[in-house]
């Protein structure tokens, strides 16, 4: 299997995709925009997903079979909207399979569990931008599919990170707002199974336990046995900010369809 991996020289979950690809025995290429980080066995090719020609142009040399894109950008329409689109027409212009990750961010948040097909409902930039991804992505080739999934976290991930800071006193998390954490390497072995499948349209894939940014600092320090006493937390409205709040993901048909278990967070962090 010849795989491109669209943010696989530089990203996080790129990179665990590109490492379990070349473990499982594909030819891997990623990419990044700058600062690549080498992973083994992987050919790093710089992209600015934003040029729609240079995009095409590096999809039609490497041909490959399968484009999983991880590109994104928190604050950048450009990179996650229309770099999706240019994403997505050149790999149906080869015949490749898309994988493409999307976000639980495109949902306004509610008590109740969103289904894989409930449409979005974006309240903030990010959200909208990741929507609008979806529906480039599904209107060029609906034979795609888009993984909504959640915080991802494993060592080294901007979530531990700023765990770790916010306990040490740098920093605050947020209460009040509820997501439902992934294992960097459950949500990787995921992509790659959904790479040889031939399910199309939106998938949920993420942890079982909703829990707040503070909780999961909180669940942090009992695993590492790190004081919290130092621990600020504070809310999105405190801070003059509109985001969604509750957020659960129904993975029913994730844990239905797929062989890789996707673990809780209270078990990746348990003592």
């Amino acid at each position: 299997m010849r795989v491109l991996v669209v943010g696989g020289g530089s990203g996080f979950l790129g990179r665990e995709v590109c490492r379990r690809g070349v473990g499982a025995g594909w030819s891997v290429v990623g990419t990044c925009h700058s600062g690549a980080v080498r992973v083994p066995g992987v050919a790093v090719r710089r992209l600015d997903v934003t040029d729609r020609l240079a995009v095409r142009t590096l999809v039609a040399q490497v041909r490959p079979e399968v484009v999983v894109n991880t590109s994104y950008r928190y604050d950048d329409w450009t990179v996650t909207a229309d770099g999706a689109a240019y994403v997505a027409r050149a790999a149906a212009e080869v015949g490749a399979r898309l994988v493409h990750i999307s976000s639980d961010a495109l949902h306004a948040g509610r008590s109740e569990p969103y289904a894989d097909d409930d449409p979005p409902t974006p309240i903030f930039p990010y959200g909208a931008a990741k929507a609008a991804a979806e529906t480039a992505v599904r209107a060029i080739d609906p034979g795609a599919v888009l993984v909504r999934t959640s915080l991802i976290v494993g060592e080294g991930s901007p979530q531990i990170r700023l765990c770790r800071e916010a306990l040490a006193g740098r920093g605050a998390l947020f209460t009040g707002e509820l997501r439902c954490p992934v294992d960097v390497t459950d949500l990787a072995a995921a992509v790659l199974e959904l790479a040889a499948s031939d399910y199309a349209g939106p998938l949920n894939v993420a942890g079982p336990d909703p829990v707040s940014r503070a909780e999961l600092g909180r669940l942090l320090a009992r695993r590492e046995g790190l004081a919290t006493s130092a621990l600020t937390t504070t809310t999105a409205a405190g801070r003059g900010l509109v985001r969604p709040a509750e957020i659960r993901l129904d993975t029913t048909r994730a844990t239905t369809l797929l062989h890789t278990r996707l673990r809780g967070i209270t078990e990746l962090l348990a003592r």
